[in-house]
């Protein structure tokens, strides 16, 4: 009888499911509904490229992008601000890595702007480091100088005065790096913590026996 009412409920379901638009258990889905699990599924199987993804979230989380005054590698109060948002989420991912790209306005030789770029980069990795972030997960790289300008002018113009910060890879041998191994890891310790909770006798109520009886006569 059990078995014929719960073969029914599923057809009923169905069949609602059936007669509507809406997907049964839409109600519930906040909008990422079964994502992590998609989504390390997609890594795992090397449909999704991890550092990509990160990338993309932090680029989407935090501004990446500084500026700098004419002919300086100094913060400004705004670039120490941004810096400070890129910061936290740096330390939020202790194996990710992360490079700083320098960049100049067209003021002056290729050369200078080369070295004032990476001077600029260089400037931002010392800020991080100096708010304990370790410097093997920070690379000021070689600067892109005057060669990709925002705003393509040969003037002074703030916006190509910039450094840019970017996720660049996973740092090799870092304990929570996920090898293949991890997900036994956690299959075991949940294992190990379904153990049978201890039963619980309850103890006869004072001057009776088991039950309410009434306890025996001595």
């Amino acid at each position: 009888m059990k078995t014929a009412t719960l073969a029914f409920s599923a057809l009923s379901l169905l069949a609602l499911a059936a007669c509507s638009d809406q997907i049964i258990g839409a109600s519930v889905d906040e909008g990422g509904f079964g994502n992590p699990t998609m989504n390390n599924y997609l890594v795992q199987t090397g449909q999704i490229n991890p550092v990509q993804m990160l990338g993309e979230r932090f680029a989407r989380e935090v501004p990446t992008t500084i500026t700098f005054p004419f002919n300086s590698a100094q913060l400004t109060p705004e670039a120490r601000a941004a810096l400070d948002v890129q910061a936290n989420f740096i330390r939020q991912f202790p194996e990710v890595r992360f490079s700083v790209y320098g960049h100049t306005d067209l003021v002056g030789s290729n050369a200078y702007n080369k070295r004032l770029g990476q001077r600029r980069a260089e400037a931002v990795v010392a800020y991080f480091a100096a708010r304990g972030i370790a410097r093997a997960r920070l690379k000021a790289l070689v600067s892109f100088g005057e060669t990709r300008p925002v705003i393509a002018t040969p003037g002074p113009e703030e916006q190509n005065r910039r450094t840019v910060t970017e996720v660049s890879g996973f740092l090799a041998r870092h304990p929570t790096i996920l090898d293949g191994k991890y997900a036994e890891v956690i299959y075991r310790e949940y294992i190990k913590s379904a153990v049978p909770a201890p039963s619980v006798v309850a103890a006869p109520p004072a001057g009776g026996a088991p039950g309410g009886a009434a306890a025996p006569a001595p």
